[in-house]
């Protein structure tokens, strides 16, 4: 807020600074944010180890993110066995960002480090959201912001999508965008460099968000300006260099693997509503912080995948810091403005916002917190992991998505059906849906040289060991 000014010829005492309605004390104001972030993180951690706990992976990136961290771990180039046998993954995503974890992981290796680590993160991320909205809408909006960020469905579908690396974006454009509203324009550039080493396509929200970083400060900072089209630049030079350079210099094929991914835009209006009406109301779209969603949402229309431009998944979070943030941006002004009606709809919108996000809430995945089955370890869950530690250490396993992040700490794993020519000793089933109607056979068309026994079956999971081999294979 505008500083004070003094007379001259008046007594350098500074006037009281005025605060936003409702904002009664600071320092409460200052450690609630940090406090909803412990609950949030206490509700996240539940759901995402909960999912595990239950063998409900929806997903191999657990078990590729875990090989990768484990290779990181043990000082090694992070090799993930599932995308091919030895396959490095800055050939797949640029995101040298998941090192981080390796140190926490060698103390605790297992996938569960993971996902606590990711709920962490996601939590994080509602503090800088809280105190910039409570900065510009008072204590009580401000929290209520806060909590409807935590709650927001693009957050709670990242929770519960096992782990992926773009849980350390989330809190960076957080950081940097509360830094912005704060007019520290160069702290909001420092926090969004690291974006460069959390995927390859960040590199143009690095961009947006110095973009609008120089377009606050045209006025004020012409030093600031540069400092921001500086780092624009490097946004898009970083970008170009990673997906022409770098991701083909690691990858096997010499290429990018995404680019088939691009295609015609098709119907993507229910995203768009999904990303707007409940999070904000629409009038995110009166603040510029919104164009740092564009090059997210660009990246997703232009692809035919319908993960991409879905509202399921974790392709939304990033967007989540970006959409609240812009509504506490621009609610002051909106209720400043000439149109009753409107001054009149953004005074209430902040608790209908979260009114909405506690609505929603009771169809999304925090809604397992008051469900008995999420606390408990069913019981088939012990028969499949006493069938898996069949499986000797180092065994080389091949894997369907259901065995896959129980045996990736400890098991060399790939992925069915593409070993690479690899023989494994084992092959390990998810089969509750009875779809490998005969699992010998099946192993025989997969590999054709050898000769595979089952060695146990327990709920629905089926392991097999490798008998014999023709010579030479």
């Amino acid at each position: 807020m505008p500083a004070p000014t003094l007379q001259a010829s008046q007594p350098r005492i500074p006037a009281p600074v005025a605060r936003p309605p409702g904002d009664r004390n600071p320092g409460r104001a200052r450690g609630e944010p940090w406090a909803l972030a412990a609950v949030l993180f206490a509700a996240y951690t539940v759901v995402s180890v909960g999912r595990y706990r239950h063998l409900a992976t929806l997903s191999w990136d657990l078990g590729i993110f875990e090989q990768v961290v484990r290779s990181y771990a043990r000082l090694r180039a992070p090799a993930t066995d599932l995308k091919g046998p030895g396959f490095d993954i800055l050939g797949d995503h640029f995101s040298p960002v998941t090192a981080l974890l390796a140190p926490v992981y060698r103390l605790f290796p297992t996938p569960v480090t993971l996902l606590v680590a990711q709920a962490a993160l996601f939590a994080l991320s509602a503090v800088p959201v809280t105190r910039a909205a409570t900065r510009l809408l008072g204590h009580r909006q401000g929290l209520a912001l806060g909590l409807a960020y935590g709650l927001s469905w693009g957050v709670q579908r990242a929770v519960d999508f096992d782990f992926h690396e773009i849980c350390f974006a989330v809190p960076l454009i957080a950081f940097s965008l509360e830094a912005l509203l704060a007019g520290r324009p160069r702290a909001a550039l420092g926090w969004a460099l690291p974006l460069v080493l959390v995927k390859e396509d960040l590199g143009m929200t690095l961009t947006a968000i110095a973009l609008v970083v120089a377009w606050r400060a045209r006025g004020s900072s012409p030093r600031t300006v540069r400092y921001a089209l500086g780092a624009a630049v490097f946004g898009v030079a970083a970008t170009v260099l990673v997906l022409t350079v770098a991701v083909p210099a690691f990858n096997t094929d010499g290429g990018y693997d995404y680019w088939s991914k691009v295609s015609g835009a098709g119907s993507k209006l229910r995203t768009l509503a999904w990303l707007l009406i409940p999070t904000s109301g629409l009038l995110a779209l009166h603040s510029p912080l919104l164009l740092v969603a564009l090059p997210t949402l660009g990246r997703r229309f232009l692809s035919g995948d319908e993960h991409y431009w879905g509202t399921d998944w974790h392709y939304s979070a990033v967007l989540m810091p970006v959409v609240f943030l812009a509504l506490a941006d621009a609610l002051p002004a909106v209720r400043r403005g000439t149109r009753a009606w409107l001054r009149s709809y953004a005074a209430h919108l902040p608790a209908a916002v979260t009114a909405a996000a506690l609505a929603l809430t009771t169809s999304l995945p925090l809604a397992q917190l008051t469900q008995a089955e999420v606390y408990r370890r069913p019981a088939a869950v012990s028969d499949v992991e006493r069938l898996l530690a069949r499986i000797p250490d180092d065994a080389t396993v091949e894997a369907n998505i259901g065995p896959i992040s129980r045996l990736t700490a400890r098991c060399r794993v790939f992925w069915l059906g593409d070993t690479g020519g690899v023989l494994p000793e084992y092959i390990a089933l998810e089969n509750i849906d009875g779809r490998y109607r005969d699992p010998v056979g099946y192993a025989r068309t997969l590999h054709p040289l050898a000769e595979y026994a089952v060695a146990g079956e327990a709920a629905g999971y089926v392991v097999l060991e490798r008998r014999t081999a023709t010579a030479g294979v």
